[in-house]
């Protein structure tokens, strides 16, 4: 039984420490001007805001899954605006 709360334990960190991270990585953001790259931020944002809902209700597992997509869209614009960024240069 020990076993299973420190599993708990640690899930609940993790997932705790995934959302300090984005709300950090989020803070760093500047003002984009395309808009799809501004929804993307939005939903980036409602889905940590997801993570945090479900980790209030000890849903561990989707709060985790929530918060992974949060960071996978946060880096898809970064990605986006990296690449198109190197092209002009070229």
């Amino acid at each position: 039984m020990r076993n299973a709360v420190d599993k708990k334990e640690k899930m609940e960190a993790r997932v705790k420490k995934d959302i300090a991270l984005f709300e950090e990585n989020f803070s760093k953001i500047e003002r984009v001007r395309d808009p799809a790259d501004a929804k993307t931020i939005e939903l980036a944002r409602a889905y940590c805001e997801d993570a945090k809902f479900y980790l209030e209700k000890g849903d561990l597992f989707t709060a985790f899954g929530c918060i992974n997509y949060a960071h996978g869209l946060l880096d898809a614009v970064r990605i986006r605006k990296e690449f198109a960024g190197e092209n002009r240069r070229g």
